[in-house]
């Protein structure tokens, strides 16, 4: 017989065990929940030369991504929207024990580091200036026409942070301003992995001169302007320096496209670079991309529009909009090494069809460098020999257009598989496409172009790649793609949708987020990359969560 007081006991206990799970609180020891795969995404799309590929996937395949095994799992809940990719540090010490940990950063300066394999909270901080609040969209008062809309809301933490995990640091930059939005301020932040705090030196006040006498410029020098200069692109850390890049809002001036160099110890400015100190505009974004670079040290990125040249001769080096670079480090400074402008450069400037707008990549283990204009063309550059500028013509190594419609406002990717090596693109207004790279040949064999047939984003926002895959093995190559569902993400919040591809035949989708009602992750987050990484895939949103996707038990 059951007494009252069992009764009431029995009733708290069902109670408790139906309460809703939410996230440890800061500070709580996090249990190991088990996991035998400890990769880590340190920096934007995987690694320096920016293709995006994990080939170190053990647990998801093309014959578990589907609706009956893989789905939602949890959410990360955050206080703003995440422009950043999510990052991921494998098997660090934290909490008590050892932890795959996913670090997300939002617009209202705040960071935040989940264990990626439970969802419980180890830490979140704000880093807005002290007295200050984050930087907003209609503090760009001159932008657009004053109806600056490339961002909703909050504009502090945009660019993807980077992660030394040696040093168990990350790195970041925060915009502040006061309440009035007068006065505005970037700071560069370095800080500790296990709970958030200022490593020596941090933060700093992001400040720099140029010799030029270029637009906006006094006594001829021109000047780092905090409020106009975006920091858009992922941070890069290169042989102890962390890079950050520049470019702007919606094209308002004055600005320049800057990158800044930094010790990535004591945060001393080491490199100072300007792409038109003597011109306009030249701004540095890539769609969000971050800055490529290689073994040997040298970096490669696509400046926008702006001034080309200098006196009426298009190939003087000083000023380089519209042109792809690789730069080498020259003292506190940076010099082009080799570059590639197009031929119709002006028709570019004139009708904002800029090039250096799409994520431009290397392909690992080869001397070439993927890049796309808004006029539609793909060029396949040599990364040592790009191709200059010729008048009437482009010689580079490749040259492949897709539709007019296609602005390349996206993230590309890579992929190696057993027999082919495939360059992904989906531009908006396009379908997706694979282009296998011929190694023999060094060029993209377009006989053997594949396009998926599934409709895909409009407006002028494209999608955002990814590729996971357990090396070349048979049957694990995915491509996992984010977009806008509806709408047109580049001035308004859309519904977004993440679709998975078998990488080998992207003819055949594998799964997506709205089959299943619970999968829908909620609002696309524009220009930020799925991460995928130890059987989970960690997709950002505008929803204010990054929603975490795996094989369901």
């Amino acid at each position: 017989m059951i007494t009252r007081n069992t009764l009431l006991i029995l009733i708290v206990l069902f109670s408790i065990s139906c309460k809703k799970k939410e996230p440890a609180k800061q500070g709580t020891t996090i249990p190991d929940v088990t996991n035998d795969q400890h990769i880590s995404v340190l920096t934007q799309h995987n690694n320096n030369t920016r293709a995006g590929l994990n080939n170190q996937e053990t647990k998801l395949t093309t014959t578990n991504v589907n609706t009956k095994t893989f789905g939602k799992l949890f959410n990360l809940p955050v206080d703003d929207q995440i422009y950043a990719q999510p990052l991921i540090v494998g098997n660090l010490s934290i909490g008590s024990g050892t932890h795959n940990v996913a670090y997300i950063a939002t617009v209202n300066n705040s960071v935040y580091a989940y264990d990626g394999d439970s969802g419980n909270l180890f830490w979140h901080k704000n880093y807005t200036a002290q007295g200050m609040r984050a930087v907003r969209n209609t503090d760009m008062t001159g932008a657009c026409g004053g109806q600056y809309q490339d961002f909703s809301g909050n504009i502090g933490i945009v660019g993807t942070p980077v992660i030394d995990s040696a040093a168990q640091t990350i790195y970041f930059v925060a915009r502040s301003t006061n309440s009035n939005g007068t006065t505005f301020v970037q700071y560069l932040h370095a800080v500790n992995l296990t709970d958030g705090s200022e490593q020596t030196g941090s933060p700093v006040n992001i400040t720099a001169t140029y010799a030029g006498h270029g637009d906006g410029s006094v006594n001829n020098v021109v000047s780092f302007d905090p409020q106009r200069n975006n920091q858009r692109q992922g941070l890069t850390l290169l042989n102890g320096t962390v890079f950050v890049t520049f470019s702007s809002h919606c094209d308002w001036g004055p600005y320049h496209g800057w990158i800044l160099g930094y010790d990535s110890e004591s945060l001393q400015q080491k490199i100072v670079y300007n792409d038109t100190p003597n011109g306009y505009d030249g701004g540095i974004w890539e769609s969000g991309t971050g800055m490529a670079a290689d073994a040997q040290g040298n970096l490669y990125i696509v400046v926008g529009n702006g001034t080309v040249g200098e006196g009426n001769d298009p190939t003087v080096l000083t000023n380089r909009g519209e042109s792809a670079l690789k730069l080498v480090v020259s003292g506190s400074t940076l010099n082009v090494s080799t570059y590639f402008t197009p031929f119709n450069y002006q028709n570019l400037e004139d009708n904002d069809l800029d090039y250096g707008v799409m994520g431009a990549f290397l392909i690992p283990n080869s001397n070439y460098y993927f890049t796309g204009c808004k006029d539609g063309n793909i060029y396949l550059l040599n990364k040592d020999n790009m191709g200059g500028f010729t008048v009437g013509s482009n010689k580079v190594q490749q040259t492949v257009p897709l539709n007019a419609g296609a602005n390349m406002h996206c993230q590309p990717a890579y992929y190696k598989g057993s027999t082919n090596d495939y360059l992904y693109i989906w531009s908006e207004n396009d379908q997706l496409r694979a282009f296998p790279f011929d190694r023999n040949s060094n060029l993209m064999d377009l006989s053997k172009m594949l396009i998926a047939t599934i409709a895909g984003p409009t407006g002028q926002n494209g999608a955002v790649l990814s590729v996971s895959s357990n090396g070349t093995t048979a049957g694990t190559g995915i491509l996992w793609a984010s977009y806008a569902a509806t709408g047109d993400a580049e001035h308004t919040v859309s519904p977004g949708i993440l679709r998975a591809f078998d990488a080998n035949d992207i003819t055949k989708e594998l799964w997506d987020n709205n089959q299943t009602a619970g999968d829908n992750a909620g609002y696309y987050a524009k220009f930020s990359s799925p991460t995928i990484a130890n059987g989970h895939v960690y997709l950002p949103t505008f929803s204010n969560k990054v929603v975490v996707y795996g094989i369901k038990n």
